[in-house]
């Protein structure tokens, strides 16, 4: 009964939102950039967030995909010493429940110190921010990093022994075992953790907000292309929502609603990828 309930209302916030979404979007909004003014009604769309949000997620999941692989493969196939495989064990599960506030925070005392200015916008005098998209994805893979270790973690452990014993029969040894048998049988699981961690990155707006600054356009810092943007800040389609909800500045509902919308058809397909992936089992 639990289940069905959820199903329901599951059903119903996305009927709604579609509902909602549909009757205010249009390509205006997803072709043109938001123009800062105090009235968001009527100025701009909502470009520049849709790209914030993409930048954010693929620099996020870049850090935290291949750091969870290998933190798992080590904790699973090693786990020695075993004092500090049970610290990294404990540290990654405390990360899951930290508040993501709580690690903004801790991101913004890191970039503010000099040694990180490269890393971040800086004001004329000198001073440094610590906000900028190199800030908020380093932050970012922490919130996706459990969940590509669990993942990637839950398909090792599901491997049968004998795949193992037989590699090592033919004469492999273990770090060769590790990259020709276990990671080509474990992708399954990687993908379906990296898309959830994905999804986290995706959904989040308390990093945003603190690291990224939440500035509706995209903001450059420096002179060289493409780094220049990710040294600048700039928002996610999460604080877009935000800022013209109700509850925000904006004043811009109907844009709120159509952002929402782009930003619930993105978590969707995200889980359907996860449905997909979660579907093949490991290779045997």
């Amino acid at each position: 009964m639990t289940g069905i309930f959820l199903c329901l209302v599951a059903f119903a916030i996305t009927v709604y939102m579609a509902v909602k979404g549909l009757q205010f979007i249009n390509l205006d909004m997803l072709t043109t950039s938001p123009t800062p003014a105090v009235d968001q009604s009527e100025t701009g769309g909502f470009l520049d967030p849709m790209i914030g949000t993409l930048i954010l997620t693929v620099l996020g999941t870049a850090i935290a995909a291949p750091a969870g692989v290998g933190i798992a493969v080590w904790l699973t196939e090693y786990g020695r010493p075993a004092w500090l495989a049970r610290m990294v064990e404990a540290g990654t599960e405390m990360i899951v429940g930290a508040p993501s506030i709580a690690l903004a925070i801790f991101g913004l005392l890191i970039f503010q110190t000099s040694l990180m200015a490269p890393f971040s916008f800086t004001a004329e005098g000198g001073a440094v921010f610590g906000r900028s998209f190199f800030a908020a994805g380093a932050i970012m893979s922490l919130v996706a990093l459990p969940f590509v270790v669990g993942g990637t973690r839950e398909a090792l452990n599901s491997i049968p022994k004998h795949l193992r014993e037989a590699s090592y029969a033919l004469g492999k040894d273990k770090a060769s075992t590790i990259r020709r048998v276990l990671i080509p049988a474990a992708r399954p699981g990687i993908a379906t953790g990296t898309t959830l961690g994905m999804a986290q990155i995706v959904g989040e707006t308390a990093v945003v907000v603190v690291l990224l600054g939440a500035s509706l356009q995209l903001a450059p810092e420096g002179a060289i292309p493409a780094l220049d943007v990710l040294r600048g800040t700039g928002s996610t389609l999460t604080s877009y929502v935000y800022v013209n909800s109700p509850a925000g500045e904006g004043n811009a509902p109907d844009k709120a609603y159509a952002a929402a919308f782009v930003l619930l058809m993105i978590a969707i397909t995200l889980n359907l990828l996860v449905n997909l992936f979660g579907r093949k089992g490991p290779s045997r």
